[in-house]
C-alpha cells in the first residue's frame, strides 16, 4: 500500500482510491490539494469541501447532487468503470474537470485530468479577484470627480490605477510596471503596498516608492513608470511629478491641450538616489486632466499602425467631462485594435 501512495503522490493528476463500501481509502497529494481535503481517507465529505453537515456521508437531501459521490455510484454499478465531468462551485468562483474511474482490484481508482490546470486557473481567478479589489471605486467622495479605464491584456494586469484623498485634496497615482502577466501583477501589488498614501507631496512619495524597489534587488529590465499629481481645488493648481511615465494632459477649456512633460526616470535600479521634485500648474473650471499608460498610446491595429497621442487628444477635445472622454477611448480603441497585447489604464478627473 506504501509504494501505490507513493506512486499515486508522484503524478500531477488528482487520484482517489474508494472502495466497494464507498469510503475513501486514499487520495493523492495532488488531490488533496486541490479539494482542500482535511483527511486523505474517509468518507467523500472529509475529502471534498462539503457543507452538508446533517446526517452521515451520502444519507443528506444534497448528496443526491454529489458529482463525485455520484462517479463512484455509476461506477459500482457498471462494474468499475464510469467517466464524468465534475462541476466544482467554490468561494474562487466555478471549475470543471475531468474524472474517469477504473477498477483497481477491490477498489475503484479515479483520476482527474486537468485537475493541475484547473488548479492554477482557479488561483488565477483568485489573484484577478485581489488585483480587482486594488483598483479605486468607481465613484470617489468628496474630492474631484474622475472616472477610468483597465483593460489587463492577460489574467493579471501591470498597470495600477489609484485615486484617494489625502488632507482634504484629491490625489491621483498611476503606475506601469515592466513585463505582463504574473510576475508583473506580483510588481504591481509591491508599488501599491509601498506608495505612501500619507504623503502629500508626488515628487517625495515617488522618491520614497524609488528607494523601496532598491531593495527588491531586481536586474535593470524591472522597473515602473509612474506619474502621481495632487489637485488643490481651493488654489485651482496641480502638483505633479512624473517618473518616466507618458506625460499627463490637460484639456483647458476653450485653450486647447497642454501636455506636461517631465524628463525624469522610472522607478528602477538605473538611478537608486534620484530625487523627484514637485512642478505646478494652474487650471481652470471646466478643464479636464487626464493620467494614462503607454499601452494606450502605443496599441498597434492589424495594419501596424499605433493608435498615437494625436488619436487621444482628439477625443479628448471633444470630450464633455472626464467620463465621456474614457467611454469614447475605450471604444475608439477597441475599433482600431481589436485585440491588445498591452495593459489599457486612463484616469480622467473633471476639475
Amino acid at each position: 500500500m506504501k509504494l501505490y501512495k507513493s506512486i499515486l503522490d508522484s503524478l500531477p493528476a488528482a487520484a482517489i482510491v474508494v472502495d466497494k463500501n464507498l469510503r475513501v481509502r486514499y487520495c493523492s497529494r495532488a488531490f488533496r490539494a486541490f479539494f482542500s481535503a482535511s483527511a486523505e481517507k474517509g468518507s467523500f465529505r472529509d475529502v471534498i469541501r462539503c457543507d452538508v453537515k446533517e446526517g452521515a456521508c451520502g444519507e443528506g437531501v444534497r448528496c443526491a447532487y454529489c458529482t463525485l459521490r455520484n462517479l463512484f455510484v455509476d461506477a459500482k454499478k457498471n462494474k468499475g468503470t464510469a467517466f464524468r465531468k465534475l462541476i466544482l462551485r467554490a468561494e474562487e468562483g466555478t471549475v470543471s474537470l475531468r474524472m474517469k474511474v477504473r477498477p483497481l482490484g477491490r477498489y475503484y481508482l479515479g483520476v482527474a485530468d486537468g485537475a493541475y490546470e484547473a488548479e492554477i486557473a482557479r488561483e488565477m481567478h483568485s489573484a484577478q479577484d485581489i488585483q480587482q479589489r486594488l483598483l479605486p471605486p468607481a465613484k470617489g467622495g468628496n474630492g474631484a470627480p474622475y472616472s477610468f479605464m483597465y483593460i489587463p491584456c492577460r489574467e493579471i494586469g501591470g498597470d495600477l490605477p489609484d485615486v484617494y484623498e489625502q488632507g482634504g485634496e484629491t490625489m491621483g497615482f498611476l503606475a506601469d510596471v515592466s513585463g505582463k502577466g504574473v510576475a508583473a501583477g506580483m510588481l504591481s501589488a509591491f508599488v501599491k503596498a509601498g506608495w505612501d498614501r500619507g504623503e502629500g507631496s508626488p515628487a517625495r512619495a515617488l522618491t520614497g516608492l524609488n528607494l523601496k524597489f532598491q531593495e527588491l534587488n531586481l536586474d535593470e529590465r524591472s522597473y515602473v513608470t509612474a506619474a502621481a499629481v495632487r489637485i488643490d481645488r481651493k488654489k485651482r493648481e496641480i502638483c505633479y511629478c512624473v517618473a518616466g511615465h507618458n506625460a499627463p494632459l490637460l484639456l483647458k477649456s476653450g485653450e486647447g491641450i497642454d501636455e506636461i512633460e517631465m524628463k525624469s526616470p522610472p522607478i528602477s535600479t538605473w538611478l537608486p538616489d534620484f530625487r523627484y521634485e514637485d512642478r505646478f500648474i494652474g487650471y481652470s473650471g471646466g478643464d479636464v486632466l487626464v493620467l494614462l499608460t503607454d499601452g494606450v498610446t502605443e496599441s498597434r491595429n492589424k495594419r501596424g499602425e499605433m493608435f498615437g497621442v494625436e488619436r487621444v487628444e482628439e477625443i479628448l477635445a471633444r470630450s464633455e467631462n472626464a467620463e465621456r472622454f474614457i467611454e469614447r477611448l475605450k471604444a475608439a480603441l477597441t475599433g482600431f485594435c481589436g485585440d491588445f497585447s498591452d495593459d489599457l489604464t486612463a484616469i480622467a478627473f473633471d476639475l
